[in-house]
């Protein structure tokens, strides 16, 4: 028995030192440790580069698709591009005061059906005045190609978002 209890505190002393412990030996897990950006001020005077926020990504995708359908050349694309990101900068401004027109804190109903025939006359004029802008550069059938464009793009954002909703279950 003597010899029993020696083998068996023999065993338990090798276990013990070989071991840190008796519970199962540490993983090492690798750690993201934070980095701190070390940002140049920047020199009054210079401009911030463009931020891709959700907003900008969808235009950048947008422009793709126009640019695809509408195939232009590299002299029809220099001047088109700027023109055409006023253009949509300048019809979302009315569609965002439309939209702060139609809010429930609007006092009188007959007013807020004015002001919204007010900003679809302006989109209207906006599209006017962009048209012929457009027709400098490009020729008409360019030109309907990319309303088309437009519309065939916004078609499928809004299926595509009505998708999601759906299988989000809303």
């Amino acid at each position: 028995m003597i010899k029993l209890v020696k083998h068996v505190l023999g065993i338990l002393f090798i276990l013990f030192f070989s071991f840190n412990s008796f519970s199962q030996q540490p993983v090492p897990v690798p750690l993201r440790r934070y980095r701190p950006v070390y940002v140049q001020p920047r020199q009054p005077g210079t401009r911030i580069g463009p931020v891709a926020t959700p907003g900008r990504k969808l235009e950048n995708v947008k422009e793709s698709y126009i640019g695809r359908q509408l195939n232009l050349s590299s002299q029809q694309s220099k001047a088109f591009w700027p023109l055409y990101r006023q253009y949509v900068q300048d019809m979302t401004a009315v569609r965002i005061m439309r939209r702060q027109n139609n809010s429930p804190n609007s006092p009188n109903g007959s007013v807020q059906l004015q002001k919204d025939l007010e900003y679809e006359t302006e989109l209207v004029n906006i599209r006017k005045h962009y048209l012929n802008e457009f027709l400098k550069i490009l020729p008409p059938e360019k030109i309907s190609q990319l309303y088309k464009a437009e519309r065939e793009f916004n078609d499928e954002m809004v299926r595509q978002l009505s998708e999601r909703s759906i299988r989000a279950g809303n």
